[in-house]
């Protein structure tokens, strides 16, 4: 059994997550199985990125395919290229694709760097005008003992490293400006308001958007310029991009008929600014499911976009293009499933108790059954069983034997799956026969 070298924190974090049944937020490298087939081509695409290029993927998947995992594995090697990260969950209700301030609002709340956990905005911006501070003083050493000039000399690299979007955005130039004047005259409640609106909140106070010469809340079509902003203060200060996951695109198919298109033409009109050029340092993903893409509530509906994210996936999955446009995770199978059961009993073990007896009971073989078994609570479908699966194997098993000197899982342990611990797709799984279906009846 082999321990990987990380820290407790790190350990514990993972653990905890996957106790919970939940996705960790970190350290899933980890635990990744299956997925070193991609990497080479995601790090040229982050690189592409990093260099001042732009990238798009679209990650397409069955429920526990991964995508989820998929995305914040990839923003781990992301973050450790530099780069920013957000991950924005797409819903009807919360964050309407269409509604592209809405997305961005979502983005500068989930923004997050390798040093700054969610919002990172403020950090970020704060980061940007002391970078902006050392390049003018490098550039003027004469400054150095005046305050006034070295202000003035701010300024003005700050006119020039905004001059592009400002022709398009003014207002995002004018919000940083009256941040700035807010935090030089002490003034915290209005420098606060500031970086709110430039986050995309509503309601910040007129006093503050008066301070700095802007008017009203972001819209639809101001996003895009605001986007356009971040990423070049994010450049300037040291992060030479931008990772954003749009996750569980597929709620489109569920939304009404003209609110569908509206959110398809908002993310055709983002690949096509892409294209352009318009986000030097963007790397935009989306996930979704196979329906999704290939669907007519989906992207089919949308003829320009269909041709955009076209695919041919006839052949073996094993002879999948890792540079093509969309990426097919092909979920998991049992020896998939079991590999990844050993990886996280090996990580749990190099924080035991005791490890010895971790390794003697929850050894290969009983990981092997406990993963059939699984499977076969739900339905055969090892593709839909890894969540729960490991939920059960960190709290139902290793956290026993770590705890329970007498305890022996083979001897103690049979494993019971409660529909409350359920989602909807595992529930229909796991329903055996048409009597364990629950109908509605009239």
């Amino acid at each position: 059994m082999s321990t990987p070298l990380v820290s407790a924190a790190r350990r514990r974090e993972v653990i905890d997550a996957l106790r919970r049944g939940t996705v960790p937020q970190t350290g899933l490298d980890l635990f990744a199985v299956g997925l070193d087939r991609f990497a080479p081509a995601l790090d040229e695409r982050i690189l592409t990125t990093t260099t001042g290029g732009a990238a798009f993927h679209a990650i397409r998947g069955e429920y526990g395919s991964g995508k989820t995992f998929f995305a914040r594995w990839l923003a781990e090697r992301a973050k450790r290229a530099g780069l920013a990260t957000a991950e924005i969950q797409i819903s009807e209700t919360e964050t309407p694709l269409h509604k592209l301030e809405t997305v961005y609002r979502r983005l500068t709340e989930r923004l997050t760097t390798a040093t700054q956990p969610p919002s990172a905005l403020r950090s970020v911006i704060d980061g940007w005008f002391y970078a902006l501070e050392e390049d003018a003083s490098e550039t003027r050493p004469d400054l150095a003992d005046d305050s006034a000039g070295l202000e003035a000399a701010v300024d003005a690299l700050m006119e020039e490293r905004l001059r592009t979007v400002a022709r398009t955005t003014p207002a995002f130039s004018a919000a940083l400006r009256g941040y700035r004047r807010a935090t030089m005259d002490g003034d915290a409640a209005t420098a606060e308001a500031l970086i709110a609106w430039l986050g995309g909140q509503k309601s910040v106070a007129a006093s503050a958007r008066r301070a700095a010469g802007v008017r009203g809340d972001l819209d639809h079509f101001a996003a895009l310029g605001f986007l356009q902003g971040l990423l070049t203060v994010l450049k300037d200060c040291g992060h030479p991009g931008l990772l954003i996951v749009l996750d569980e695109i597929e709620t489109l198919q569920r939304v009404r008929g003209d609110v569908r298109e509206k959110g398809l033409n908002a993310l055709r009109q983002l690949l096509d600014e892409i294209d352009t050029g318009r986000f030097p340092g963007l790397f935009l993903v989306i996930t979704g499911t196979p329906a999704f893409y290939d669907g007519q509530q989906g992207v089919q509906r949308l003829p320009p976009l269909a041709q955009r994210l076209a695919t041919d996936f006839t052949t073996d999955p094993r002879f999948d293009n890792p540079r093509a446009v969309q990426l097919r995770l092909s979920g998991f199978d049992l020896q998939r499933l079991g590999e990844l059961g050993r990886s996280v009993r090996d990580l749990y073990a190099g924080a035991a108790r005791n490890p010895d007896r971790i390794a003697s009971l929850v050894d290969d073989a009983y990981v092997s059954e406990l993963a059939t078994a699984m499977t076969s609570r739900l339905g055969g479908r090892a593709g839909i069983a890894p969540r729960l699966f490991l939920r059960k194997l960190v709290a139902d098993v290793l956290d026993r034997v770590d705890e329970f000197e007498d305890f022996d899982p083979r001897r103690d342990y049979a494993l019971t799956v409660n529909t409350a611990e359920l989602s909807e797709i595992e529930r229909n799984a796991a329903a055996d026969t048409a009597d364990d279906i629950e109908l509605e009846l009239p």
